[in-house]
């Protein structure tokens, strides 16, 4: 089969960026993303490219050549699978907070209404893509709902999924480690697995498209996110013992790191990790081992999240007790908001729990993020369902530059690694904050020994 019209259901942080660069490598083929949110569709297709919803570096640039040649955002999703060969589903999966399994599996509504309306919809053969992060054998329910509809459409179910760093997405795009493709081992399986091997060959090279079986290709994406949260919770386990030792943990990590069996990424030390998919992932791993009986299993893997919500709780104790062991009325600047630097994703980002924490404590939090507005600071603070949310309204507020954020305040928190914290004038930022001064840098970015000459009193992480 030769692919000539694709469709994306869903347009976020992996649906977006993922049909922008298919379009742009492929202007063969026409690339039609659909989303029921109007709104976030009529970000997309907004005439200036930077207020397109997603902000990644190159991400816009991208859009700008393949829009209006060969890919479309609509909200017209019945029409998009009508004519698409290709449909990939890219809905959210979010940990269940409700029924059985709540608070860690992953929940599968909007994938079995995706199935549901590709079963209603398709008039001929479709080769459906798993490309959200999925539980193992989704595909199994997928193909269930679409074999059982009765019409005599045939379905070949792949699972293709995302290894995407955000702030990065374009470059992983274009130039990825490898390509996963999971399908059925039957002829037309096999046939169908190719179809989306010779789409991404157009510019992925042959070694680096790896194909397997369905449930191993599931499995992996998980695995590749537990493998990586379990580095950074095993260097930030150590940074607390570094703390009461005296060593120091960014030499631990570089010492270690040189060792080629082990390496040197994510053995950064920090506050926390975030993001949608680590936490989401562990869970879902730790609940699938659980509903298998593999107790010792999920144990295992559930450590990775104790440890990661320790760190935080831990800055955040740290930041008390350190200012006299009372936050009451004090005003803590934060300095980023986004889980990761180069991105404007604020999802499971250490600073909101962090927050949460302090005016807990009575604190007054000022935050500066370049890209995260005040709105979605104070959505994720709700979410959380902690206190009312004119309570959070009281006790966070934001503004448009560093240098106000921080005038008066009596401590810094740094919360996101933004290259633009290193270039601050920070003995102009010192002179204007209540003394003594405090920088807490749970992303360990600045150079504390110049911080504390200025007459900080500097603490970083592991140190």
């Amino acid at each position: 089969m030769k692919i000539t019209k694709i469709c994306c259901i869903g347009a976020g942080y992996v649906g977006g960026p993922t049909m922008a660069v298919i379009a742009q490598k492929c202007p063969h083929i026409q690339v039609t993303v659909v989303d029921l949110n109007s709104e976030r569709i009529a970000a997309w297709n907004d005439d200036d490219v930077n207020n397109i919803p997603i902000y990644e570096p190159g991400l816009s640039a991208v859009v700008q050549e393949a829009r209006g040649r060969n890919l479309f955002f609509s909200t017209d999703v019945e029409k998009a699978i009508d004519e698409a060969q290709v449909i990939f589903i890219s809905v959210n999966t979010p940990t269940k907070t409700y029924g059985k399994g709540k608070g860690m599996a992953a929940d599968l509504k909007y994938i079995e209404l995706c199935a549901r309306q590709i079963a209603k919809v398709a008039k001929d053969n479709k080769i459906v893509v798993e490309k959200s992060t999925l539980p193992v054998r989704t595909a199994e329910a997928i193909k269930s709902i679409l074999d059982n509809t009765g019409n005599g459409v045939q379905f070949q179910i792949l699972s293709n999924p995302e290894f995407l760093a955000e702030g990065t997405a374009v470059s992983d795009l274009m130039h990825p480690d490898r390509i996963l493709i999971g399908g059925d081992t039957t002829e037309e399986g096999q046939k169908a697995i190719q179809a989306l091997v010779d789409v991404y060959a157009n510019w992925v090279q042959p070694e680096n498209i790896l194909t397997t079986n369905v449930w191993s290709s599931e499995l992996s994406k998980l695995t590749a996110n537990a493998f990586l949260a379990q580095r950074i919770s095993s260097i930030n386990a150590l940074s607390e013992l570094c703390e009461k030792t005296g060593a120091d943990v960014n030499e631990v990590a570089k010492a270690i790191g040189m060792d080629s069996r082990i390496g040197s990424k994510f053995l950064k030390a920090s506050v926390g990790f975030g993001g949608s998919c680590f936490q989401k992932d562990i869970l879902n791993l730790v609940y699938i081992a659980k509903s298998y009986g593999l107790n010792e299993v999920a144990d295992y893997w559930e450590q990775v999240i104790i440890m990661n919500d320790h760190q935080k709780r831990r800055f955040s104790n740290r930041i008390v007790q350190t200012l006299y062991n009372t936050v009451a009325d004090k005003k803590i600047a934060f300095l980023g908001w986004a889980f990761k630097k180069d991105t404007n994703d604020t999802r499971e980002s250490a600073a909101i729990y962090v927050a949460n924490d302090l005016i807990n404590e009575e604190a007054n939090i000022v935050v500066y993020d370049p890209k995260v507005a005040l709105k979605k600071i104070l959505s994720d603070l709700d979410y959380l369902e902690t206190r009312e949310a004119v309570s959070n309204a009281k006790h966070i507020t934001s503004f448009p530059d560093a240098y106000s954020t921080c005038e008066n305040a009596h401590a810094i928190a740094i919360l996101t690694e933004w290259d633009e914290f290193k270039t601050y004038d920070w003995q102009k930022i010192y002179d204007s904050m209540q003394k003594p001064a405090f920088i807490f840098d749970g992303r360990n970015i600045l150079d504390g020994e110049k911080l504390k000459e200025i007459g900080f009193i500097y603490q970083a992480i592991g140190s």
